[in-house]
């Protein structure tokens, strides 16, 4: 299994501390003497539950103008037509996808073409599922222009346990569709906001798998 670069230090950090733990109880708590085995299994599997968290999955790159894919792996928990108003200021299709603690939390860009512009917000922490996470909650916002002219825009979203974003994306950059746009550190969310008129491929409670599904697809542009 695969670890991202993004775990490294607190799976090292959490590796130690559980160690520490068992080597205290052993040492100085005569009590637990007796449960020092099932201590040391709760604690060895916690450590692999955390470096799962961080495990990076190897998977194909699909690319296809018309397509958007899913930027994460998760549930479909809204799809509604929003007016955005941070950069694109127009309305647009918002698809949003909840990630929960035992998904990849890997995200890709669902589009390709040049990111035109990126911010992060500090915020609140409510439950990424809450409607107002969106626009309240830390997050960071990447909009990503196509070669003919449309702007797709990507928010990650911070959640109650989420704490930490990562953003790969710089303003100026050529990106591929399905790219690795960042990573948000435990259970969190993904927005995508798409022009009005596309195709929506998926609905509210559908599993979805980031750089693989296709959530949408993009009306035709005639010249």
């Amino acid at each position: 299994m695969k670890i991202n670069k993004e775990g490294y230090i607190i799976i090292g950090v959490t590796g130690f501390i559980c160690l520490a733990i068992w080597l205290l109880a052993y040492l100085f708590i005569e009590s637990v003497s007796g449960y020092l085995g099932f201590m040391a299994v709760f604690l060895i599997v916690f450590w692999f539950f955390v470096a799962a968290f961080f495990r990076e999955p190897r998977r194909v790159k699909i690319h296809d103008d018309e397509l958007v894919f899913s930027p994460c792996d998760g549930r479909v928990v809204v799809t509604e037509v929003v007016y955005e108003k941070e950069h694109i200021e127009c309305e647009m299709l918002q698809i949003s996808i909840f990630m929960s603690i035992t998904n990849v939390h890997m995200n890709w860009l669902p589009v390709g073409g040049e990111v035109e512009y990126t911010k992060h917000h500090q915020g609140r922490f409510l439950v990424a599922w809450h409607p107002k996470s969106s626009t309240e909650n830390e997050r960071t916002t990447t909009v990503v222009r196509m070669k003919d002219g449309r702007k797709i825009l990507v928010r990650q979203i911070a959640g109650l346990i989420a704490r930490r974003i990562i953003t790969y994306m710089k303003p100026g950059a050529a990106v591929k569709q399905n790219d690795v746009l960042g990573f948000i550190k435990f259970g969190s969310r993904v927005d995508v906001l798409i022009p009005k008129d596309s195709e929506l491929y998926v609905e509210i409670g559908d599993p979805v798998i980031g750089s693989q599904t296709p959530i949408a697809r993009l009306k035709q542009r005639r010249d």
